[in-house]
């Protein structure tokens, strides 16, 4: 399988970053091809201007240069990886504004839809289990990126791995969801046939 890896943050020394190569690492254990595509790194822009706004007239809508390289990026793959900072129970806004201008109308979407077998959102968040699930948060980003995004631009494998307690943990921690990570990465296909069956 070719993944795609979108990563968002703005520190290449970030825990994110460690993530992200450990569940590539494991990628490619399990004899996977991945791309990373780091949102700051690329410089890109995630305010959706007119040029982009979708338009339901349209079943086959270009977009700007930017997001027309995206959208050829994302054909090249047959499954998507997101890994971010979960803030304000949400996606950083570099990656909503990904989400907003490159699975658009007409890709993703309407006349379209994603041709991708599966995404995985890996969501790093700087507090506890019992705290993402606090008054369900955990629930609704899950619902919201699996249902909201995800099975709306037609990909029904989809799945939230959080992981945890990321903020000022000892390095025994750390390394544990480094290796949570790497498993995410070898058990990428199987974790989904697994999903499916139940």
């Amino acid at each position: 399988m070719n993944v795609l890896v979108v990563v968002s943050h703005s520190r290449k020394d970030s825990l994110t970053f460690q993530v992200t190569d450990r569940f590539v690492q494991g990628l490619a254990e399990a004899g996977h091809q991945a791309e990373i595509v780091d949102l700051h790194e690329i410089g890109f822009d995630p305010v959706l201007r007119a040029e982009d706004e979708p338009d339901y007239t349209q079943d086959n809508q270009r977009f700007s240069p930017q997001i027309e390289t995206e959208i050829t990026r994302l054909k090249k793959h047959d499954a998507i990886a997101f890994v971010f900072p979960l803030w304000w129970w949400h996606l950083p806004a570099m990656l909503k504004g990904y989400i907003d201008r490159v699975m658009n109308n007409s890709f993703a979407y309407g006349s379209n839809k994603l041709h991708h077998e599966q995404i995985i959102w890996i969501a790093l968040a700087g507090v506890t289990e019992e705290q993402v699930n606090k008054r369900n948060y955990g629930e609704s980003i899950q619902n919201l990126l699996n249902v909201g995004i995800a099975d709306y631009c037609g990909v029904s494998r989809s799945k939230v791995e959080f992981l945890y307690e990321t903020v000022d943990a000892l390095p025994e921690h750390y390394e544990e969801l480094l290796n949570q990570a790497y498993e995410l990465g070898v058990n990428y296909a199987s974790a989904f046939a697994e999903q499916s069956a139940k």
